[in-house]
């Protein structure tokens, strides 16, 4: 939806949203959540039985009182009867109160539940998937339509039982005491029908197109007002842009809010109406029958309270079905999110890597970004995502090299060679499309996943740092490590004395994404938490690209001691990573063209001796 006018969209034609209907399994989906607070829904249910069973009597005591405790002047009659409504109305109050915590715990356990399943279904998803989604569509999932969805079950499904209960137990009440005028009174029903078929479907549509530009509304604020959204708009001097095509998404928010809230008050103006004719012709016809003598005064008075809970009761049951389309649309879009299939998951027979050596081999490993993204395609189609990947086209090609334990390896090639797609796929980021890789002889799918990214550590050239303390991103690593732990870590990343400089030390707020550290900083601190994972496979993709030559020396140094004894690929344009490398495997359209050591290589005067003198003019040294 994304491109066009928001008029457009709310203009489109009426026919196509009354078309969509309500998905039975759907519906089924949510009936067995249901089941699972069986308990608490009885509970709700039978308090709102007993709600309404307590809330006839009053009509009865109103109509003793009329038809005997005043002709009769019976004054303790009527003082009994009064204490009685007191006691009633204490009553009901109490039981609402249970009623209302029956309802909030069934909605909360259900927000719970489903935004539980939410965030652990996308977090497991591949690469692909966070590629071509925004998070501000998952997180109007997570938010907006978890909500609807618990709307759905406690509120909806509660005026439901309620207002069937209340047109039951009124409707016997009033055939017990006049048959007539209760029939009077149904003989109305196809008014309250006829309309809601048509309402409800357009209201559904509606729903659904107010959830989707929620969604993009969503993804503008959360892309825009992070640090690197803020800074991008800043620089290009784009505010007003912005505020324009964020004004379209909120515009287009507000008039179908408008269209909705229209339709919704016509169809609650129509069908109440129809019910206050309907008591109109209730009083009229009473009134006559009292006036004839077949019914007494206090009757008419108690089926004009009745017909009112009547009509009440039958419209909101008139509304439900408009309620249940337009609140399904939530689970409906939860559902799409907690469908999408996952290709990257451990297998039946999974096992655990055992204490890993470090010895890897790629063999004849092809790959090709998927075609898919597995994300469902209105989260797509809302944000408009563009992934850089490109399906279809074979990114590696019959890649082949073994890794002896704790040997370092340099990937070298020009931009687009390959070489980080190479390394995304050791912790299966991704599947290799043919051939296989293996730790220690084992394929990486035969393993499980948290054993084989629990072997391998990663600091990559954007490093990320979560909105948290120093601490607690290095925490991150290992939970549960000691302060002297920490230390050594930093120490070792020789970022332990910019630590304790600051005035609050380990427990410093980095901000979003560490934007309070400078660049340097924040990648030491990552290597430091590299550190504190202690893996035996380190990969390190570009690593040290945001430190000058001062820092990179201090840094190079404390790698060449952590990595001892751990098996390490490097990607690098660094001379003094590349030189160090016990072997050098040079990339070119996805496949290995040269391989060797420093030495050998620039002695052969192929593409490696050609990036060396590139390197070389970029450092400003010698050859």
């Amino acid at each position: 939806m994304q491109g066009m006018h928001p008029h457009m969209v709310i203009g489109r034609d009426k026919k196509e949203i009354a078309g969509k209907t309500l998905d039975k399994s759907t519906v089924r989906r949510v009936l067995s959540y249901a089941d699972r607070y069986r308990g608490a829904l009885i509970g709700f249910i039978l308090t709102l039985f007993a709600s309404s069973l307590l809330s006839i009597v009053p009509a009865l005591l109103v109509r003793e009182i009329i038809d005997n405790a005043i002709p009769n002047s019976d004054r303790s009659t009527v003082n009994r009867l009064a204490i009685i409504m007191a006691i009633i109305a204490i009553v009901t109050s109490a039981i609402s109160l249970l009623e209302r915590w029956w309802s909030a715990r069934i909605g909360e356990s259900l927000i719970y539940d489903l935004r539980l399943q939410l965030f652990d279904h996308v977090q497991r998803m591949p690469m692909a998937f966070f590629t071509r989604t925004q998070t501000g569509a998952l997180i109007s999932r997570m938010n907006n339509d978890v909500i609807g969805a618990q709307r759905a079950l406690t509120g909806t499904l509660g005026q439901v039982v309620s207002n069937a209960i209340v047109l039951a137990t009124t409707l016997v009440a009033m055939f017990i005491l006049e048959w007539r005028l209760p029939l009077l009174a149904l003989a109305l029903l196809p008014f309250f029908l006829l309309p809601t078929k048509r309402v409800g479907r357009v209201l559904q549509g509606l729903t659904r197109e107010q959830m989707g530009h929620n969604a993009s509304m969503n993804t503008t604020m959360t892309e825009r007002l992070n640090v690197s959204g803020a800074l991008l708009v800043k620089l290009f001097g784009r505010h007003e842009t912005e505020t324009e095509q964020f004004g379209a998404r909120a515009g287009a928010v507000r008039d179908l809010g408008i269209r909705s809230a229209m339709y919704g008050r016509a169809f609650t103006i129509g069908l109440t109406l129809v019910g206050a004719l309907g008591t109109a012709v209730i009083y009229w016809v009473g009134g006559r029958l009292a006036i004839s003598g077949s019914i007494s005064i206090g009757t008419v008075v108690a089926m004009g309270l009745y017909v009112a809970r009547i009509y009440m009761p039958l419209t909101g049951l008139t509304n439900a079905r408009v309620d249940v389309m337009t609140a399904m649309v939530s689970f409906e879009r939860v559902f799409e999110v907690l469908d999408s299939q996952n290709p990257i998951v451990d297998r039946p027979d999974a096992i655990e890597l055992p204490k890993a050596t470090g010895a890897i081999a790629f063999n004849n490993v092809g790959f090709t970004y998927p075609t898919t993204s597995n994300a469902p395609a209105s989260l797509e189609a809302e944000t408009g995502s563009v992934s850089s990947e490109t399906p279809n086209e074979q990114v590696l090609g019959g890649v082949t090299f073994d890794v002896s334990p704790g040997q370092l390896v340099a990937l070298v090639g020009p931009s687009g060679a390959g070489k980080s797609t190479l390394i995304s796929l050791l912790p299966r980021l991704y599947d290799v499309t043919s051939g296989s890789i293996t730790i220690d002889g084992h394929d990486v799918r035969d393993l499980t996943q948290q054993s084989l990214r629990g072997a391998i550590g990663v600091v990559s050239q954007d490093s990320h740092l979560f909105h948290e303390s120093i601490g607690d991103n290095l925490r991150y690593a290992r939970p549960g490590i000691t302060h002297a732990d920490m230390r050594a870590a930093c120490q070792a990343a020789q970022i332990l004395d910019a630590i304790e400089s600051l005035p609050d030390g380990f427990d410093t707020i980095v901000g979003e994404r560490g934007y309070r550290l400078s660049g340097g900083e924040k990648q030491r601190v990552a290597i430091a938490r590299m550190l504190l994972k202690d893996p035996a496979i380190v990969i390190l993709d570009e690593a040290t690209s945001h430190l000058d030559s001062e820092n990179e020396a201090l840094v190079q140094a404390a790698l060449a001691t952590a990595l001892d004894q751990r098996t390490a690929i490097v990607i690098a344009h660094r001379l003094s990573t590349i030189t160090a490398a016990d072997v050098i495997l040079v990339l070119d359209g996805g496949a290995i063209v040269e391989r060797g050591t420093h030495q050998e290589l620039r002695d052969a005067g192929g593409l490696y001796s050609e990036l060396y003198q590139t390197l070389v003019r970029g450092d400003g040294t010698g050859a």
